[in-house]
């Protein structure tokens, strides 16, 4: 299926440089492999010769999202950016989790790019129009390992059924399974740096290639 993501004036208003991409594929997934995390062990390495637990909140692509939470009324540190959290963990020296090929790759390019990236199970969304907004008060989620999450002002991704997606945590609505064969990734750009999305995105899709056996690979960028 072929998405259709458009942001809502609002968003735009409040992230006026932001920039994201949609990939969508045909996977297999599978328990990750040694040579997947050799990838992420090395790049876990270059990371904490970069940065500190401390400074780690300056590189670009977490400090626009963390911006885009402050101009939405969002506190940044109570509600932490996926990104943010991932990449805390490298730096802290703890262990990251280990999930499966697919969740696995996505938080690789996620380490690698400073972006939040969303991994969802592209047949648990039917509708092919999404928005892209902030969360209402009062609007159902529940996040994968947080339990009801409170989006009023978060970031969002929404289809007709409700949110799916925040820069904070994904939905369970939409998780990814072993079962899952047809994969949707968000990546988010609050930086609007082009340049460093379209690294991203060629990251993502030959990791998918590699690790995952990708076919019908495509993306978009909005």
């Amino acid at each position: 299926m072929r998405y259709t993501i458009t942001p809502t004036p609002r968003f735009r208003a409040l992230c006026p440089d932001f920039v994201g991409a949609a990939i969508t594929a045909t996977v297999q997934n599978s328990p990750s492999s040694p040579a997947l995390w050799q990838e992420i062990e090395a790049f876990a390495q270059q990371l904490r010769q970069q940065f500190t637990p401390d400074s780690l909140k300056l590189r670009p692509g977490i400090a626009a999202t963390r911006n885009a939470y402050k101009a939405a009324g969002k506190d940044p540190s109570r509600y932490r950016p996926a990104c943010e959290q991932l990449a805390r963990r490298v730096l802290q020296g703890k262990p990251l989790y280990r999930v499966d090929t697919l969740v696995d790759t996505v938080n690789l390019a996620s380490l690698f790019s400073g972006y939040s990236t969303a991994a969802l199970d592209a047949d648990k969304l039917p509708h092919p129009d999404i928005e892209l907004d902030f969360g209402h008060a009062g609007e159902p989620y529940e996040g994968i390992g947080r339990g009801p999450l409170n989006i009023e002002n978060l970031p969002v991704y929404r289809d007709q059924t409700g949110p799916f997606a925040t820069p904070t945590s994904d939905s369970t609505r939409t998780m990814l399974s072993p079962d899952t064969c047809r994969l949707l990734v968000l990546i988010n750009g609050y930086d609007g740096n082009s340049q460093q999305l379209d690294e991203t995105v060629r990251l993502t899709e030959r990791l998918l290639t590699q690790y995952a056996q990708a076919s019908e690979v495509e993306h978009t960028t909005f």
